[in-house]
């Protein structure tokens, strides 16, 4: 072959080049110009996207409201008069696109990717005349197609939203206008508007209650919607406003309305009224009707209309998730960033090459004059031009549909499919597939998550003796509880007054039906607690605004409430103040042992103080979790002047919630104890498997919970997390310097085995942990904890748990997962790497913030093991063959620029080039990524050891990805060279005649599909018949292809070089001969290389396989190769203690042989 013309690309050269063109100095600030140009307009494109982000942001998500902002102003709204100001309107749109902002939004969220901008880049280039060796439009044209792809992707998805939000403006309600009622759209209702909500029907916007159809105001609302609750809540009215329960009261009423500004505290509230000449009123949670809720058993509501549209609650914490990416994305972005900076370094030594290879020949017949006088800049922008393609155009959209598919098949997994609640798992975000597989560190929940969350009232402790609840065939009058209440015994008022505490300390509310009462409750505790007085005779049997009717032995009683303290987070405890039936006024308040001791009178010496925190821990031992019970006696006169000051704190628009805790203090406090109770929460099916199988995976498994300390003990023993003969390392400290002390003198005990893998379990209570985590101890601390096997953290607020997440993934790079059930975990399940969330009875809070949701935790096994590992092969796979591909093709340019003296000249046709990411090889990805598989489900789960390989990241990672190029460097380099020596005479037809280098072009090419094909088979490891057609019809694609476009011209004025291109090319017998040979010579090296590894070298993935294509069981083969106990590394270290006691043991036989001195708690059991 003879080197081709410099200047001339025939057949390629645009038809509309003029002869006489501008200087070279000229069309160089032609070209700078218009790079100026692109990227003033790319940079305008980009800050109108992110002003329409941000105002998409600010009406469909919370932002940065949090809270209120703190230059806001309260909110004042006037009833039945104009408002001063105009509030936003109630119509609401989800949709991420309005027809004016989709473009510049949508092409602001492409090309935040940087593949993107390079393709568009290289596009842009390829317009500058007589620069493009590859036409003008051979990356515009995919560039177009697979950004029109994400486009009507984009645009199904966002009218579905518009749709809904649709029909959801369009619902009617009836409107207070002019002292008549009328039914206007929701769109169209305003603040300040008064409305009237029928039964069964939703709210449409966030109200204040005025009056409800029943007695003294009080209303049912359902908030599954918003929390996820199906339990009724009471909304009551105030008594103020109670009484307008007709349109021409609701008329001629005055007031004006002082709230809060718009927020995201969907169970916090603060406002007042204040009535024309009268004092103000307070509002708040109980008289707020929140958008979203649903009016139950109420006929009807008049309420007044305080937030709208986007400013409710309900769209205020419509916020969008945390951005996550997958491990598996950012090593890919650093891949590209690599072959970007090879690239410009092949284009660079290309221009070189073509600038000394120019003055090293002046032959005057070859006519080089005008090529001589070419820039060097051109000649680097054609070589960019010419390789740009080594970087896969349709990697993003391919790995975008294939994340897509993968997400519904775990919708569609009918093996964590819960019956139960008719709940499937579900993928709420695609790009974090494949990081399921790569799982190091597992946070859980223990209340909801690892236990069902579904309490029984089990024993009770009052006045020093444990109560035993009772049986099912166990009359009640022969319990021991009903025989010291009755026969005198010297407990018996205390009884009495903890059942009636039981009866009454509570926000439940009771249904009848068909003759039975059935409680509805906030939580699943105190519906147990009010079951459980009920089993000792005092039935709560009705709710009304002045009280609670309780029938105590026969005997109906009615108690006023006065006030309820609601218990939070922070509080850990709950109370009520009542006036008994005699007239007298008592304070009951229930809560954490922690809060309610030092909140007695005498403290820890109080009486009953001892025996009843002895019968707690032996309550906690036992897994049960523990409350404790307190009641004292309020004068007339303190009442009234507290109430006062309680008064003044519930009216506050600022700091509310302090003031009411402050004022909340002045009334907690010399109580009296009466006992404790113990409830019973079961462990899920399934979990001491799971967790046993997670452990035998190199998952290390951590339990936050706020429970005890010896209730989270006693749960990771039955849930196999802890086993009898690994040591406890417990930490409980009082003070900084204390924990110091501690971690330092357990690092020191580690030794060399710090950092490493043991065999010890830590246990951590939430004080300890605030100080642990401060920034002088954090790493200490952390050294410590991976030091462990396992770790227990007891007693922690939510964002202790986010903190710890934090600190791990932040620290080890490793993948980290959250899973829990609750608003509570909210935090952690975000700060994680993946999110999972349980649809519990606790509400779907943790759902809505998960990346991935499953109704019961045995699921997470399947969903790891199985959809994890094989999600992280396949695209793994996926990436590496999209790369490879493209090597293999455009590689050969290069080595084709050797025989073309550099001239940027290509050797395949210039659509031919376009068309084989997204037609001729777009096909064998889609199959590796949706259907191979490395094992069975079944052997996946019976042997989660598998697991192993992913989560340490061996099959992608730089070695990895570096063996793939090289590989299809080799490659490139076999179907190019190998073409040109079956060709080198120059004959490839019996009648002598030559083709011209095109026809070469399309040799190599048709070798190149079939041989990356098979590739892609050689790669699978499980063939169905979608890997069939992937395989064989790309192949035929591309002969079909040749046939069609080799006769289009002149009829379609394109592709006139490629005319009679399918007769020059299968008329000859050397090309026939080539397609059997070259790419199986070329695979050969790669078949042995495959063959020799999968016999002397195969790793246990392989021989697993192996034995199960054999059907053989392949137990024997892991237990010699499975890692010991714990994982890789494991080690067990030789702590001078005593055994563990099982699980049946007594209390005393779990507690540490020598005494918890305050300097020396962190032990060792």
């Amino acid at each position: 072959m003879i080197p081709l013309r410099a200047t001339l690309r025939l057949g390629y050269e645009d038809l509309d080049v003029n002869d006489n063109q501008p200087k070279k100095w000229l069309l160089l600030e032609v070209v700078r110009s218009s790079l100026k140009c692109i990227c003033l307009l790319a940079r305008l494109v980009l800050r109108y996207g992110q002003r329409l982000a941000s105002h998409e942001d600010e009406a469909t998500t919370s932002g940065v409201t949090d809270g209120a902002p703190c230059d806001q102003q309260n909110r004042v709204i006037f009833m039945n008069s104009q408002q001063p100001i105009k509030f936003v309107s109630n119509r609401i749109s989800t949709a991420k696109y309005s027809v004016p902002s989709f473009i510049p939004l949508f092409l602001f969220e492409q090309f935040r990717r940087y593949s993107n901008c390079f393709f568009l880049l290289i596009a842009l280039l390829q317009q500058i005349p007589d620069v493009s060796p590859t036409g003008r439009w051979t990356t515009l044209t995919p560039l177009i197609l697979i950004l029109s792809v994400s486009a009507i992707k984009e645009i199904v998805e966002d009218f579905k939203r518009h749709r809904a939000d649709d029909e959801t403006n369009r619902r009617k309600v009836e409107v207070l206008r002019e002292g008549r009622w009328e039914r206007i759209r929701w769109e169209r209702l305003q603040v300040g508007d008064i409305c009237k909500v029928i039964n069964n029907q939703f709210f449409p916007a966030d109200l204040i209650l005025l009056a409800s159809s029943a007695p003294q105001g009080m209303s049912f609302i359902e908030t599954s919607n918003l929390d996820g609750e199906t339990n009724l809540k009471v909304r009551q009215a105030q008594a103020e406003t109670a009484r307008l329960d007709t349109a021409a009261e609701l008329a001629a009423y005055r007031a004006t309305v002082q709230c809060e500004p718009p927020n995201r505290h969907l169970y916090e509230f603060n406002g007042s009224l204040k009535p024309t000449n009268t004092k103000a009123i307070p509002l708040g949670l109980e008289q707020m009707l929140l958008r979203g809720a649903m009016l139950r058993n109420t006929s009807w509501v008049h309420a007044l209309v305080v937030y709208t549209g986007h400013e409710t609650k309900l769209m205020k914490n419509s916020t969008k998730a945390p951005l996550k990416r997958s491990s598996i994305d950012r090593q890919t972005n650093t891949h590209i960033l690599m072959l970007f900076i090879i690239l410009l370094a092949l284009s660079l030594l290309s221009a070189i090459f073509n600038e000394l290879w120019m003055r090293s020949h002046n032959d005057w017949y070859i006519g080089l004059e005008e090529a001589q006088n070419a820039h060097f800049g051109f000649n680097f922008l054609t070589f960019l031009i010419l390789y740009n393609n080594l970087i896969p155009i349709s990697l993003q959209v391919t790995a975008e549909i294939v994340r897509f598919f993968q997400a519904k098949f775990i919708a569609m997994d009918s093996e964590m499919y819960h019956e139960a609640t008719d709940t499937p798992a579900m993928a709420r975000t695609s790009n974090l597939n494949e990081e399921l597989g790569m799982v190091k560190y597992i946070f859980s929940d223990k209340t909801g998550t690892l236990t069902c969350n579904v309490m029984k009232f089990h024993k009770c402790s009052i006045g020093e003796i444990i109560y035993n609840r009772p049986g099912p065939n166990e009359k009640l009058e022969d319990t021991l509880l009903y025989q010291n209440l009755t026969k005198n015994h010297p407990t018996a008022p205390i009884i009495e007054e903890f059942l009636t505490m039981l009866a009454i300390c509570h926000t439940v509310i009771p249904e009848q039906r068909n003759g039975k009462i059935e409680y509805q409750a906030a939580s699943p505790d105190e519906r147990a607690l009010v079951a459980g007085a009920a089993a000792f005779g005092f039935v709560f049997e009705a709710r009304s605004a002045g009280g609670v009717a309780v029938r105590a032995r026969g005997r109906a009683l009615h108690y006023k409430v006065l006030h309820v303290l609601d218990f939070t987070s922070a509080r850990k405890r709950m109370s009520v103040v009542v006036r008994t039936p005699t007239g007298e006024i008592k304070l009951y308040c229930k809560g954490a042992d922690s809060v309610i001791y030092p909140r007695l009178a005498g403290g820890r010496s109080a009486p009953l103080a001892d025996t009843t925190l002895a019968h707690l821990e032996h309550f906690a031992a036992e897994g049960l979790r523990t409350l404790v019970f307190a009641v004292t006696d309020i004068s007339e006169q303190f009442y009234q002047d507290w109430s006062n000051t309680y008064h003044k704190a519930s009216i506050a628009i600022q700091d509310r919630e302090q003031k009411i805790e402050e004022a909340a203090l002045l009334i907690e406090n010399n109580l009296r104890l009466l006992g404790a109770t113990a409830i019973e929460d079961k462990l899920q099916e399934g979990v001491p498997e799971t967790i046993s199988a997670l452990l035998r995976a190199n998952i290390y498994v951590w339990v936050l919970t706020g429970d005890k300390q010896e209730t989270a003990i006693n749960i990771a023993h039955s849930a196999h997390l802890i086993h009898p003969s690994m040591p406890l390392l417990v930490l409980n400290e009082d003070s900084l310097d204390g924990t110091r002390e501690t971690i330092s003198r357990q690092s020191m005990e580690f030794g060399e085995n710090l950092r490493k893998q043991n065999e010890v379990a830590l246990i951590i209570d939430g004080k300890t942990l605030k100080y642990a985590m401060g920034c002088d101890l954090k790493k200490d601390f952390l050294d410590l904890c991976i030091s462990c096997k396992v770790v227990v953290c007891c007693r922690v607020s939510p964002i202790q748990k986010a903190e710890v997440v934090e600190m791990v993934s932040a620290a080890t790079g490793a993948v980290t997962l959250a899973i829990g059930d609750g608003a509570n975990d909210v935090a952690m399940i975000q700060r994680a790497s993946v999110g999972v969330g349980i649809s519990g009875v606790e509400g779907l809070q943790a759902v809505c913030a998960s990346d991935y949701s499953v109704a019961q935790f045995r699921f997470l096994l399947r969903l790891l093991l199985v959809h994890g590992a094989w999600n992280y092969s396949r695209i793994s796979k996926l990436i590496l063959y999209s790369f490879y591909k493209n090597i293999c093709l455009y590689v050969i340019e290069l080595w084709f620029a050797i025989y073309s003296a550099w001239s940027g000249q290509i050797l395949f046709e210039r659509w031919t080039i376009g068309f084989y990411n997204v037609i001729f090889t777009a096909l064998p990805p889609f199959a590796i990524g949706l259907f191979d598989k490395l094992c069975s489900p079944e052997i996946m789960l019976r042997h989660p050891v598998l697991y192993i390989p992913s989560q340490q990241g061996l099959l992608f990672n730089v070695r990895v990805f570096w063996v793939w190029a090289v590989n299809a460097l080799l490659h490139s380099v076999l179907l190019f060279w190998l073409p040109v020596l079956l060709t080198s005479h120059h004959v490839l037809w019996p009648d002598g005649r030559d083709g011209g280098y095109l026809v070469l072009g399309n040799i190599v090419y048709t070798y190149v599909v079939l041989t990356v094909c098979l590739k892609a088979g050689l790669a699978t490891h499980s063939w169905t018949w979608v890997t069939h057609v992937a395989i064989w019809g790309s192949v035929a694609m591309w002969f079909i292809f040749i046939l069609v476009y080799s006769n289009l011209y002149p009829l379609v004025l394109i592709g006139a070089v490629m005319r009679g291109m399918d007769r020059m090319v299968f008329s000859s017998l050397v090309f026939w001969l080539g397609l059997v040979l070259i790419p199986i010579a070329t695979l050969i090296p790669d078949l042995v290389v495959t063959v020799i590894h999968n016999s002397a070298f195969k790793t246990m993935t392989e021989a697993v396989r192996e034995s199960e294509i054999k059907q053989r069981d392949p137990a024997a083969l892991l237990a010699n190769s499975r890692p010991s106990r714990g994982g890789p590394g494991a080690r067990r270290l030789r702590w001078r203690r005593r055994a563990v006691a099982p699980q049946h043991a007594p209390p005393a036989a779990r507690r540490p042989s020598h005494p918890r001195h305050p300097r020396h708690r962190a032990h060792i059991i």
